[in-house]
């Protein structure tokens, strides 16, 4: 008997991206905002350290400090790391080194970047001074980077500022980011494979007989390996589900209008819920036990969406093991 070729194991680039809206605290808001306006402000602790960026609370001693003051825009490089492959979203697009730097006036460094043309010119203990961006808007990208500096430290005590600014930031967009490249591996490649065929495979334990859609490779429950593939479904049963309301800013649902309702869907034969949208159906019509069918787009490898098939609703007791 021929052999079956093994499917091809994918891979292909991920990425994860949540941004998300942050309030901001009277000192964040004036350090901020202080940078908008070409100025950096640090925070006073009891014991005299100003530290840059600013605290709401001691890290020694916990205790709640707002006492502003200004530093100056020149500083110590205390540290530093040469990027010699600058990424997305970096502050600079050629290569530049990371530093850390003790601007005059400040007990602690502040992390930026240092434009520099290689790691031969940069040191510690070189002197660095801000470059500002040329539009400025409230955050830590105003500080363009660092740059060599010449001048002296300046010597001067911090002065106190009262942190108050006309039309203060009092919140930012902080976007969390991670590109990488994903390999769904042995079990999850078939049933990619599977889905441009139109079916649905999954993978049954050896020893408790369940079947997994999406196969894992392995029994959840068992910790044994799976190796035989199952067709399940195409039809299955709504076993709980919600209703969106705010539209995901993401390619793949920009064409898809709230409200719209995403469910756990027991393919027939399945021992295990998968994920997927219901359309097809008024959101309020929506049900547990709804008895539903994939739908397929032209040229789609999965389905676009699941629809109600007009069957009789499932007994509650042929799916309740898997809400």
């Amino acid at each position: 008997m021929a052999s079956v070729p093994a499917p091809e194991v994918l891979r292909a680039p991920l990425v994860v991206e949540f941004p998300f809206t942050r309030s901001l605290g009277p000192v964040q808001s004036a350090f901020l905002t202080g940078l908008r306006e070409r100025t950096v402000l640090g925070v006073k602790t009891r014991d005299g350290r100003t530290l840059v960026p600013p605290v709401e609370y001691d890290p020694v001693t916990a205790e709640e400090i707002r006492d502003l003051v200004e530093v100056a825009a020149t500083g110590t490089v205390t540290t530093w790391a040469w990027n010699h492959e600058p990424r997305r979203g970096q502050p600079l697009g050629t290569p530049f080194a990371w530093v850390l730097v003790e601007l005059d006036g400040a007990d602690t460094a502040l992390l930026h970047a240092l434009d520099a043309p290689g790691p031969d010119a940069v040191r510690t203990g070189m002197r660095v001074r801000i470059r500002w961006a040329a539009e400025r808007v409230g955050a830590i990208t105003d500080i363009a980077c660092f740059e060599p500096y010449d001048g002296a430290r300046d010597e001067r005590r911090p002065e106190p500022h009262t942190g108050e600014f006309d039309e203060p930031v009092t919140g930012i967009v902080a976007a969390a980011r991670l590109d990488y490249t994903y390999s769904p591996g042995r079990a999850q490649s078939a049933y990619i494979h599977a889905l441009s065929e139109r079916k649905t495979v999954g993978e049954r334990c050896p020893s408790c007989r369940k079947v997994y859609v999406p196969p894992r490779g392995a029994c959840p429950t068992c910790g044994v390996a799976t190796a035989e593939r199952v067709e399940v479904g195409p039809r299955g049963t709504v076993t709980t589900y919600c209703i969106v309301n705010i539209k995901a800013k993401n390619a793949m649902n920009d064409a898809i209008e709230v409200p719209y309702v995403y469910a756990h869907i027991a393919l027939d034969g399945a021992d295990l819920a998968l994920h997927a949208r219901i359309a097809g159906i008024p959101c309020d019509e929506v049900r547990m036990g709804l008895r539903v069918e994939p739908v397929w787009t032209d040229g789609g490898r999965y389905p676009d969406h699941y629809r109600p098939t007009g069957e009789p609703d499932a007994d509650y007791d042929t799916y309740k093991e898997l809400v």
